[in-house]
């Protein structure tokens, strides 16, 4: 195509046009009234959804918080009732240990604590849920979601959950208590500390123990109901019975009637008879009812006593390696030989003893 031909083309073709403005229209008043016609529409129309969505909302709250309060003072005023009923136990020795006031109180305490959780909980959780549904909110996705995590968290912490069950079984059933001492078979001591997780013990020799309340599977309580305090008096064979059991019922006569040993002791001391007989000696056994956890003191107190009266009666207590008979001394000379021929070795006899070439070597050449 031709130079002419191009600009002739160029200049027939429609020259452009100015773009439009980019400025954005200002709303009018008619606009604007517009909107609030429409807002106020929409809110009238959704007011009573909310209105009762709101009222019902509040409700449920309103009603949450009644039951909750109504329940815990019901659980307070039942755990009260139990402890009063307790305390009405008659004054006897047994009834003396369970009605302990501490005690009580612990475990009061501890069980209200955990029931008033557990009602909180499902009152609460259930109110949640409900508000949850007035939004009218999908609940099957949320409890599909709670139901896999939860499955997915006990399974991570299943001791940790194995841990409070027990925890709170072992409370509600009172199996031990602070000040108590037990034998948890892992470790043993006295009960400092019970929580719903672990259980704190301090041993004998003062060490801590933390025990995990799942790990136990059996518990010795030293210090429930009462203890025996017994006490085996060896004595020898020859000793006349009716002097020992005299004397030992002084002991007990004596100490049952001294402080603090009245309050340590739970029932007389009772001299049970003989509880073995032997060649040279014979065991004659003492036990009496203790209050729980002080069987050793008074064990020790009880051993002290009866050995102060035996040497003062001039009874002999017989105890370890068995007694030496009474035997006649033995003559030191029946052990001595007389001397023998055989010892000199010069002797015709010492000769005839010897080897064939002993005497040959020994015969004059």
């Amino acid at each position: 195509m031709s130079l002419p031909a191009v600009l002739l083309a160029a200049g027939s073709s429609p020259s452009p046009t100015p773009s439009e403005s980019t400025t954005p229209a200002v709303p009018t008043l008619q606009d604007a009234q517009q909107s609030a016609t429409n807002a106020a529409s929409w809110v009238e129309q959704n007011w009573s959804t909310w209105l009762a969505i709101g009222l019902r909302v509040l409700l449920i709250l309103v009603i949450a918080g009644v039951l909750r309060a109504v329940v815990q003072r019901a659980i307070t005023k039942l755990i009260d009732r139990m402890t009063r009923t307790a305390q009405a136990v008659d004054g006897t020795a047994l009834g003396g240990l369970l009605v302990n006031t501490e005690r009580r109180r612990q475990r009061s305490q501890a069980i209200g604590s955990v029931l008033r959780s557990v009602a909180s909980f499902a009152i609460m959780g259930t109110a949640a849920l409900m508000i949850l549904a007035a939004f009218q909110i999908n609940l099957a996705p949320l409890l599909a979601s709670a139901g896999v995590a939860g499955v997915a968290i006990g399974f991570g912490a299943r001791n940790l959950v194995t841990d409070f069950l027990s925890g709170v079984f072992m409370i509600l059933e009172d199996q031990y208590g602070v000040g108590d001492t037990i034998d948890a078979g892992v470790a043993s001591g006295e009960v400092i500390e019970v929580g719903l997780r672990v259980t704190k013990l301090r041993g004998a020799s003062g060490e801590i123990w933390y025990v995990r309340n799942g790990e136990v599977k059996r518990i010795g309580n030293l210090s429930q109901g009462w203890a025996t305090a017994g006490v085996d008096v060896t004595v020898k064979a020859n000793e006349e019975l009716d002097r020992v059991k005299s004397t030992l019922d002084e002991v007990a006569e004596k100490m049952s009637a001294e402080e603090p040993w009245n309050e340590l002791l739970w029932s007389p001391i009772e001299v049970l008879g003989l509880d073995s007989v032997l060649l040279d000696s014979m065991v004659v056994r003492v036990s009496a009812k203790t209050m729980p956890g002080k069987s050793l003191t008074v064990e020790r107190e009880l051993r002290w006593r009866v050995k102060r009266a035996f040497d003062a009666a001039n009874i002999r207590i017989v105890g370890g390696a068995t007694a030496p008979l009474d035997e006649e001394p033995v003559d030191p000379t029946a052990a001595v030989s007389a001397p023998s021929a055989l010892s000199n070795p010069d002797s015709p006899q010492a000769a005839a003893a010897s080897p064939l070439a002993q005497q040959r070597s020994a015969a004059p050449k």
